[in-house]
């Protein structure tokens, strides 16, 4: 691997907010044979969802469907609102994403292409997901419930999902885990999460992965403060055992 050789660059959980988002993507600076994906979780909680969606949209990058893009389908299903459902993401940082559409009506488009988000992607040595896998069920048998909310099972599991993979998630803050400090990603048995909490005003790092050339990315969406650093010195490792957090657990 040169240092001129192409990227695969995984980014973590942005949550509408879009101003460092473009601080990040300023700071990659992605070539045209770079390949970027995100792992879901675009939207809610931060002030530009829909600013968001719509680079994504418009980008040659790829998406992950996230628990929150999940929620905000689930609130609309065949295209009529669900109540209930709707209360539910409303509650879980919607608001912020209704406020960021305004009368812009351009949330039904962006629903449609919500819709057809992957769950999760295979690159060979990778493997993309949200949220994570149960380890106790072989791939075909899971569904977006798991992807996309999973948390306990997967992280406390003793041993790695994949023989020959490492799974890459979001959705659940690597601070929460014991020992592991706002901003840096952790490291379990066979994955790596690397939500390092850009919505979260005790982080607001929003991160890159380079997983071809072991550096991580980041950007504070508080005061745009860009780092660079090896992904050896960003990683905390969580010990089997402690995985059940101090659970403060957000949707």
């Amino acid at each position: 691997m040169t240092p001129n050789s192409p990227r695969r660059i995984i980014i973590g959980d942005v949550h509408g907010h879009y101003t460092g988002l473009m601080t990040l993507i300023e700071a990659l600076d992605p070539g045209t044979e770079d390949q970027v994906y995100f792992l879901g979780d675009l939207i809610d909680r931060g002030p530009q969802s829909a600013q968001v969606v719509e680079f994504v949209k418009s980008s040659s990058y790829q998406s992950l469907l996230g628990n929150h893009e999940q929620l905000l389908l689930e609130s609309f299903p065949n295209g009529q609102v669900f109540t209930p459902a709707l209360q539910a993401w409303l509650q879980s940082g919607g608001r912020a994403t209704v406020a960021s559409y305004g009368d812009s009506g351009v949330l039904r488009e962006h629903i449609d292409w919500i819709r057809t988000l992957p769950t999760h992607i295979d690159l060979g040595d990778l493997w993309l997901v949200h949220a994570g896998v149960h380890p106790d069920l072989p791939i075909e048998h899971q569904t977006s419930q798991e992807f996309c909310w999973i948390r306990e099972e997967f992280h406390g599991s003793p041993r790695p999902y994949f023989a020959n993979k490492t799974i890459i998630t979001g959705h659940t803050i690597t601070f929460t885990f014991p020992g592991v400090t706002p901003g840096a990603i952790a490291q379990g048995q066979g994955w790596l999460d690397i939500d390092t909490g850009a919505y979260h005003p005790k982080s607001g790092w929003l991160t890159a992965l380079d997983v071809d050339h072991g550096k991580v990315i980041q950007v504070n969406v508080y005061n745009q403060m860009v780092r660079t650093l090896m992904l050896e010195e960003a990683t905390t490792k969580v010990e089997l055992g402690r995985v059940s957090r101090k659970q403060a657990l957000h949707r």
